[in-house]
C-alpha cells in the first residue's frame, strides 16, 4: 500500500522568508489611531510588493509577496485579534511558515521615540507594550526584530492608554505618510542589510 506524503509546514516556503507582523486593534473604530500605526505601514508595504490581505486559518490576514524578483520572501501579516492577544497568530503564523523567531519584524508604535521617528532593534524588553509582551511569550523568545514607530509622549496629565488610542492630530497627520514609508523602508532594510547596516541608516538619519 502506498501512502500519499502528507504537506508540512516547510513546504510553504523556503528560506529566505520573512514574516512581517503590524501591530494594532481590528475595526474601523481603531484603524487610524496611533496604537494602529504598525498596520498603516504594513499597508504600505503591502502596496510596494504588490500584496492583497486574505484571511488565513491562523487568525490573521496574511499577504505574500517579495521585495523584487528573486529577493526574499515576505509574509504580511494583521491578527484579527486585539494588539494584546497578538502574540498567539504570529506564534502560529511563524510556525506554519517555517519562519524562525530572527527572521520575525515586528511593526509597532513607540511612546518613547518622538513623533517621525524609526528606530530598530532586537531583543529587549516590551517596555509596557501589550503587543510585544504577548508575542515574547508566545516566541518563547523575546528575541525578535522591532521596527519601533515613534507617536511621542501624550501632552501634559493625559492617560498614555487614551492617548494610544486617538487619532494622529492635524499636524501629526501632515506628516505622517513620510513616516509610514519610513517604517516600510527599515523592514525591508532589515530583510535587505541586515540589523546593523539598518541600524547605522536610520538611526543617523534621525540624529541629525
Amino acid at each position: 500500500m502506498f501512502w500519499r506524503k502528507r504537506k508540512k509546514a516547510e513546504d510553504h516556503v523556503s528560506d529566505d522568508s520573512w514574516l512581517v507582523v503590524g501591530l494594532g486593534n481590528p475595526g474601523a473604530k481603531y484603524e487610524a489611531t496611533r496604537h494602529n500605526v504598525g498596520q498603516m505601514a504594513l499597508d504600505v508595504l503591502a502596496g510596494r510588493i504588490g500584496g492583497r490581505f486574505s484571511a488565513h486559518r491562523t487568525g490573521s490576514r496574511v499577504a505574500e509577496g517579495r521585495v523584487r524578483p528573486g529577493g526574499p520572501k515576505l509574509v504580511l501579516a494583521k491578527s484579527n485579534g486585539y494588539m494584546n492577544t497578538s502574540g498567539g497568530p504570529t506564534s502560529a503564523l511563524a510556525k506554519y511558515f517555517g519562519v524562525p523567531a530572527e527572521r520575525v519584524i515586528v511593526l509597532h508604535d513607540e511612546l518613547d521615540l518622538p513623533f517621525d521617528t524609526v528606530k530598530l532593534k532586537q531583543g529587549g524588553g516590551h517596555g509596557g507594550h501589550n503587543g510585544l509582551r504577548d508575542i515574547a511569550k508566545a516566541l518563547a523568545t523575546p528575541e525578535f526584530l522591532r521596527v519601533r514607530i515613534g507617536i511621542g509622549r501624550p501632552p501634559g496629565q493625559q492617560d498614555p492608554a487614551d492617548f494610544v488610542l486617538k487619532p494622529f492630530g492635524t499636524s501629526e497627520r501632515a506628516n505622517l505618510g513620510v513616516l509610514l514609508e519610513d517604517a516600510a523602508d527599515a523592514a525591508e532594510a532589515l530583510v535587505d542589510e541586515g540589523l546593523l547596516a539598518a541600524q547605522q541608516r536610520f538611526h543617523s538619519r534621525s540624529a541629525q
